[in-house]
């Protein structure tokens, strides 16, 4: 399984900041840079904030952890038990999708130290959108910007819709795991902008890992 998993890896890895895939990044940082400063992730924050949006917070938490990681491997699995070499490549490019948005959305937060909004609040009066702590792991990676829930889901959805471009069940499943992964993350344990530099990379990852097949 791992020589499975880090075939072609290193290689499709270079590709997300290869050509033009460079500008989705320069992207996702724009637009935070646009939504920090117009003050916009703060009004998001304060307008979102009740504990209606707990347990869609709660799937987002959970669902973008274990979702990513049990999908690749459950298709593996099965692919393995058919004998089905489509099925086991569709896991591969999924898993290595996974583990590269993951990489990429770490290796952000640990260079810019973005301090997370204040969790299970209704309220806030300490306008925390413009903290970060630009630098080499002065916050961790655990939170921050951008969003690794929302790029690894975002990862996991694009490249099982382009690898089931003709299947309309699975592309709308992961959709909807990609919406409420992005959502929960939005209302509750990221700022806006990190939710949307998340949607960015992770779709950018998962596309380009899907098509190098």
């Amino acid at each position: 399984m791992f020589r499975a998993f880090a075939h072609r890896l290193p290689e499709r890895f270079l590709a997300v900041y290869r050509g033009d895939s460079i500008f989705y990044h320069i992207a996702a940082v724009v637009l935070t840079y646009v939504l920090v400063v117009s003050g916009f992730d703060w009004y998001f924050f304060e307008v979102t904030r009740s504990p209606y949006f707990y347990p869609l917070t709660m799937a987002a938490g959970i669902g973008g952890f274990f979702v990513p990681v049990l999908v690749p491997i459950g298709m593996y699995l099965l692919g393995e038990i058919q004998k089905s070499a489509s099925l086991v490549t569709r896991a591969v490019l999924c898993a290595q999708a996974v583990v590269i948005a993951w990489v990429v959305s770490s290796f952000y937060k640990a260079l810019t130290g973005r301090i997370e909004p204040e969790f299970l609040t209704q309220t806030s009066f300490v306008d925390g959108s413009r903290d970060f702590n630009f630098g080499i792991l002065e916050h961790g990676i655990f939170w921050g910007w951008p969003s690794s829930h929302t790029a690894v889901a975002c990862a996991l959805a694009a490249a099982l819709i382009v690898c089931y471009r003709h299947n309309k069940v699975v592309k709308a499943l992961a959709f909807l795991l990609a919406v409420i992964v992005a959502a929960g993350a939005a209302v509750g344990f990221h700022w806006f902008s990190d939710v949307v530099a998340g949607v960015i990379i992770g779709t950018l990852v998962g596309v380009i890992v899907a098509r190098s097949k």
